[in-house]
C-alpha cells in the first residue's frame, strides 16, 4: 500500500494553505501547460481523475460536459472535502492507486496531478490505465520532476548573483526517497526521465507532448521565490494516448 501521507494531521492542515488547495487549479502555476495537453473538447468523455484531491479538476471537467467523472483518491480525509464541495455527478472513490484494477476501455481521458510519484507500483497502474482507456484516449499527468525527487546535497551552493544552485545524486537510482515537506518523513518514489518514459513505451501509449515545466518569466515577476526553482525545472508533464 501507498503511504498515505494526506490523511496526516500535520501534512494535511499545511497542504490546505496551499495556493492550489485554497485557489483550485488556478492556484497551480503548471495548470496552464497541463490544460493546453488536454483534448479541447471534454463534453461527452468519460473522465478519470486519479489522486483527485479536493476535486478541483474533477469540478472542472463536469463543468465542461463530461459523460463522467470518477475520482480516486487514497486519502479519506481529501474525499470528505472533495465530496462536501462537489455537484453529486461526480463519483468519489476510495482506493489505493498502488493496487487498483480499472475496467478495459472504460475511459477516454484519464488525468492524474503530482500523484504518481508517491506509488511503488507505478509499472503496474501505467498497465491498467492503458487498458482502461478507450481507443484515442488521453493520459495527461504531472508528477514532481525526477531532478526534483532525487536526493540532492544536504547543504545547498549559490552562484555569483546569490541564487540557490540544486545539486542532484543518484539520479539513475529509482527508489524511495523520504524527505521533510509539511510533515516529516514524506516517502516519495523516484524515477528518472527514461524509467517514466519507457513505462508509456511497454505499454503502448503513444507520446504526444513532454514539459520540463519551469515558471514563466510573468510567474517569476509576479513572485519572486520561484526564481530559484528556475535552475532545474519543477514538474514533468506528460501527455499519451492510446493507438486507436
Amino acid at each position: 500500500m501507498s503511504q498515505n501521507i494526506y490523511d496526516n494531521d500535520q501534512f494535511f492542515a499545511g497542504y490546505s494553505q496551499l495556493p492550489r488547495s485554497q485557489r483550485g487549479l488556478e492556484g497551480a502555476p503548471e495548470w496552464n501547460s497541463l490544460r493546453a495537453m488536454l483534448p479541447e473538447e471534454i463534453a461527452g468523455l468519460r473522465v478519470l481523475d486519479l489522486g483527485c484531491g479536493f476535486g478541483w479538476f474533477c469540478r472542472w471537467a463536469l463543468d465542461r460536459c463530461a459523460l463522467t467523472v470518477t475520482g480516486i483518491d487514497v486519502s479519506q480525509k481529501m474525499l470528505a472535502r472533495a465530496n462536501a464541495e462537489s455537484d453529486p455527478a461526480i463519483q468519489y472513490l476510495h482506493a489505493d492507486m498502488d493496487a487498483l484494477t480499472l475496467v478495459r476501455g472504460s475511459y477516454d481521458l484519464i488525468y492524474s496531478s503530482l500523484a504518481f510519484h508517491y506509488l511503488k507500483n507505478l509499472d503496474a497502474l501505467m498497465g491498467e490505465i492503458a487498458g482502461a482507456l478507450a481507443p484515442g484516449g488521453r493520459l495527461v499527468f504531472s508528477v514532481e520532476h525526477p531532478m526534483v525527487t532525487a536526493p540532492h546535497h544536504p547543504e545547498w551552493s549559490k552562484d555569483k548573483d546569490g541564487t540557490r544552485i540544486w545539486p542532484v545524486n543518484h539520479y539513475l537510482e529509482d527508489g524511495a526517497r523520504t524527505t521533510d515537506w509539511l510533515a516529516p518523513g514524506v516517502i516519495k518514489q523516484h524515477r528518472s526521465m527514461t524509467t517514466y518514459l519507457n513505462m508509456l513505451v511497454a505499454n503502448r501509449l503513444q507520446l504526444l507532448h513532454i514539459e520540463e515545466w519551469g515558471p514563466t518569466d510573468a510567474q517569476a515577476a509576479a513572485t519572486p521565490s520561484p526564481l530559484d526553482e528556475r535552475h532545474r525545472p519543477n514538474f514533468l508533464l506528460v501527455s499519451a494516448a492510446r493507438a486507436e
